[in-house]
């Protein structure tokens, strides 16, 4: 028989509509409840965490992208409640185009087809359930759960980085995530104006990704080392009686 395309169309077009037919209904689903975020501190790492990411990090690979989420609902089942971690990472994923539309609105695992690689969150009190949540991101088989306890309201360090391991975690020492090539680590400086222990981002060599500030200061500083060095060259060449040409 002869290829048709247009067959070939309606054929796909069948099966496009059959799937279609056995995805969830995620009319009834609750995807935002508007609920207020509980500190100053928390909503500032949050932002501190996605925009470094966005700011000063290439991704995991060339071509491959990824997606960063603070306070976002984390669908894992129609019937179940979200799980809202404070920052998550998910790898070989992106921002849809159209976020309004309800499968879009929150991170339905059905629809990325993968669950997160990194979630974060961040102890503002002793009855958000972190530890709880080791079972649960474990499950969903999330590679690496990390909390930050700035205050260490659980008594137990600040910073614990967990790692998948058969589908449950073990503490990784290092704050390593290598699969992801990243790392996290705490960093005592100003961000924002709010000179705090932060929880940051590092690369697999350990330099910490800096946010969109940082990189403008960074370019300053270099055009200004630059712009010296082209001084002293001048200075250099007058003292030996040569007039440097402009341009």
């Amino acid at each position: 028989m002869p290829f048709s395309a247009s067959s070939a169309v309606e054929q796909h077009t069948g099966w496009a509509d059959e799937l279609a037919e056995h995805l969830p209904k995620v009319d009834a689903l609750v995807t935002e409840d508007d609920t207020p975020v509980d500190n100053i501190f928390s909503e500032k790492q949050q932002r501190l965490l996605v925009e470094s990411l966005y700011n000063g990090w290439a991704g995991p690979g060339e071509g491959r992208p990824f997606l960063a989420l603070a306070n976002v609902g984390l669908f894992y089942a129609v019937r179940q409640p979200p799980l809202v971690p404070d920052v998550l990472v998910s790898l070989d994923v992106q921002v849809p185009a159209d976020v309004w539309v309800k499968p879009n609105r929150s991170y339905l695992m059905w629809e990325y087809g993968k669950p997160p690689d990194v979630v974060i969150e961040i102890v503002s009190n002793q009855q958000r359930g972190e530890e709880r949540k080791l079972w649960d991101y474990a499950q969903l088989g999330i590679d690496y759960y990390v909390i930050f306890d700035p205050t260490e309201q659980l008594g137990a360090g600040a910073l614990r980085v967990y790692g998948q391991h058969e589908g449950t975690y073990r503490p990784v020492a290092t704050g390593t995530l290598s699969t992801v090539e990243l790392g996290v680590v705490l960093w005592q400086g100003v961000y924002e104006g709010l000179e705090q222990t932060w929880l940051r981002w590092c690369d697999a060599a350990g330099h910490l990704l800096p946010t969109g500030a940082e990189r403008i200061e960074q370019e300053h500083q270099r055009a200004e080392q630059e712009h010296q060095r082209a001084e002293r060259l001048v200075a250099q060449l007058r003292a030996l009686g040569v007039e440097p040409q402009d341009g």
